[in-house]
């Protein structure tokens, strides 16, 4: 069985590293938005988020993708609140709603064990990046109670470059969205103009850390990165130039989750061009972009 990145860490080590993220919280630059509120003296920035853990709900998921899920399933912690303004959110009640409630880092430490002596074959962290001080310190916490089962950090793809290197050696496994390749389709649906060069960068980092998703001989995921893409209608999210993206400047080898569950939710139906659900075709030209960038590892697909 391969060894969780994080258990590896000494305490000194993870201590250094929640120290740090602490810090930061006091002026926030946690995620790009860069508020620079005290979240420690009860500032609230974008995310309206305080300093301790804000979570919704918790528990073994069978729908991620197949890597992840296995027989045991996902160990799933939905985190509330977000620091992107998505108007199509799924999860809108937890992401803009304010579902959830604050428990302390020693709860979401239980709560990851938990997870694990129920079978599941990771941890997976849901919209983590505004909560990244108190994940550490929930993880440290549950590594010294002997948690072993890989992390995984499953995010919009909106993240700072600084925090994502305080996560090295924590994170086994990346599984970002890659939502817009255009700034214009970014600033509109996701109110972050930035998103697309952001993202990026962001996915760099993350393929450093991590490489290729990589599978023990079970067929679940040990290590490695995980990209999502969501389709939207009329191609707004720029498919071909993020498929590109990913061939050209992280790896043909990329496992990819090419997704067509796009419907119009929450604010969705105020904008008219994606006031609809994503054809058949649409998808499938989707697919087709990313095989013709030679990418091979697309989830559910047979190639």
């Amino acid at each position: 069985m391969a060894v969780a990145s994080y258990s590896l860490l000494t305490t000194d080590e993870f201590k250094e590293r929640a120290e740090r993220l602490d810090a930061i919280l006091q002026d926030c630059t946690i995620c790009p938005r860069q508020c620079h509120v005290d979240r420690t003296a009860g500032e609230i920035g974008y995310c309206r988020t305080g300093p301790g853990p804000f979570v919704a709900s918790w528990g073994p998921h069978f729908g991620e993708e197949r890597p992840l899920v296995g027989k045991g399933g996902s160990g799933t912690i939905f985190f509330g609140n977000c620091n992107l303004g998505c108007i199509f959110c799924q999860n809108y009640t937890i992401s803009h709603g304010g579902e959830g409630r604050e428990i302390t880092c020693e709860d979401l430490a239980e709560v990851m064990l938990s997870l694990e002596r129920a079978g599941c074959h990771n941890i997976n962290l849901v919209t983590p990046t505004h909560q990244v001080p108190a994940i550490v310190r929930a993880v440290m916490i549950a590594a010294e109670r002997d948690l072993s089962i890989p992390l995984v950090y499953n995010c919009g793809g909106y993240e700072s470059i600084e925090t994502l290197r305080l996560l090295e050696r924590i994170v086994d496994i990346y599984m970002p969205d890659f939502k817009y390749a255009d700034a214009g389709a970014a600033r509109r649906y996701s109110d972050a103009e930035d998103y697309p060069e952001v993202a990026r960068i962001a996915i760099r980092e993350m393929h450093r850390q991590v490489g290729d998703l990589v599978m023990d001989e079970r067929n679940i995921s040990i290590r490695g990165l995980l990209i999502r893409h969501l389709v939207l209608p009329g191609g707004f999210a720029g498919t071909e130039r993020v498929v590109q993206f990913i061939a050209e400047e992280i790896s043909r080898n990329t496992y990819l989750n090419v997704m067509d569950q796009y419907h119009p939710c929450y604010k969705a139906g105020d904008y008219p061009e994606i006031n609809r659900r994503v054809t058949s075709l649409e998808y499938e030209q989707a697919v087709a972009c990313a095989r013709r960038m030679g990418i091979k590892r697309i989830d559910g697909v047979t190639i």
